[in-house]
């Protein structure tokens, strides 16, 4: 399948274009601000721009939007970069996929919720409290509304591999590596759930093999809050020094405001792919520290 990855040089886009070519798909990822030696340049908000790459020319079956603005205070003080990134992006991508009759796949978040009842299934009320959550639906239903056959994939706390190591998961792991110390105040009054990057990569290649259409919800199953995800992290270094405290929305002012009860929940997508094996957060830290 001739497959097109936006935003491949991050997280979820990098795990996905490396899985993808594995399995031999005839695939191609593109970045925009962050340059790797495995990706091509494609500016979304530019879609004319004479150095991006032909998507006309390549003709992809599948187009896949990684790319988005994911810092949540940032996007909360900056809501029209904010605007320009997640929505005119999508806007711009969905008219050449439009000409070219291209299925649309859309990363989107469990910020679309408005956590008062979560983890949440794909058919629950959306209702954000941020502007990222605002700007990712509206993304999110741009697609929907594009009339072309789509797929749309939520996930919450993204860790695993990535060149810069930006996710919470391997900062964390990164400071004790390099220290032997970690210092950090979590927050005990908001949940989540998380995912693999590689495990976003295996699932995605499932369900546009076997031609899946609609929405989807990805986590490993566990729920947590932060302070309970960074003691996590920190007991898979038994020999650092760490020194891990709780805190609350009250002690630490956010620009954003977060969903206190988030997180998602995978019984749609274990319901088809029931032998589908994720992989959590200890499994990551152990393979990431024998390598």
């Amino acid at each position: 399948m001739k497959t097109l990855i936006i935003g491949a040089s991050g997280l979820v886009g990098s795990n996905t274009l490396q899985y993808f070519q594995s399995k031999k798909w005839n695939v191609i990822g593109t970045h925009f601000s962050y340059n790797t030696d495995h990706t091509v340049f494609f500016d979304t908000l530019s879609p004319n721009n004479e150095d991006n790459f032909s998507i006309r020319n390549f003709q992809p079956d599948v187009i896949i939007h990684c790319g988005a603005l994911t810092h949540v205070d940032y996007c909360e003080e900056h809501p029209e970069e904010s605007y320009e990134k997640t929505v005119q992006s999508t806007i711009n991508l969905l008219k050449i996929a439009q000409e070219i009759s291209s299925k649309f796949v859309y990363i989107s978040t469990d910020y679309v919720f408005d956590g008062e009842d979560g983890p949440y299934q794909e058919d629950a009320a959306v209702n954000p409290l941020s502007v990222y959550g605002k700007h990712k639906l509206e993304a999110e239903q741009l697609v929907q509304n594009s009339g072309l056959e789509h797929l749309i994939v939520r996930v919450a706390k993204v860790f695993g591999h990535e060149e810069r190591e930006k996710n919470f998961v391997a900062r964390m792991a990164k400071t004790i590596e390099e220290t032997g110390k970690l210092k950090w105040n979590g927050f005990t009054d908001q949940y989540t759930t998380a995912i693999h990057a590689a495990d976003i990569a295996k699932a995605l290649f499932l369900l546009l093999r076997d031609e899946k259409t609609g929405i989807y919800h990805l986590g490993y199953g566990e729920y947590f809050n932060a302070y309970e995800m960074t003691k996590k992290i920190a007991d898979m270094y038994p020999h650092a020094e760490a020194d891990i405290q709780p805190i609350t929305k009250a002690d630490f002012q956010q620009a954003a405001d977060r969903p206190p009860h988030g997180g998602l929940k995978n019984n749609k997508f274990l319901s088809e792919y029931p032998d589908f094996q994720f992989t959590n957060i200890e499994d990551y830290l152990k393979d990431r520290q024998l390598s």
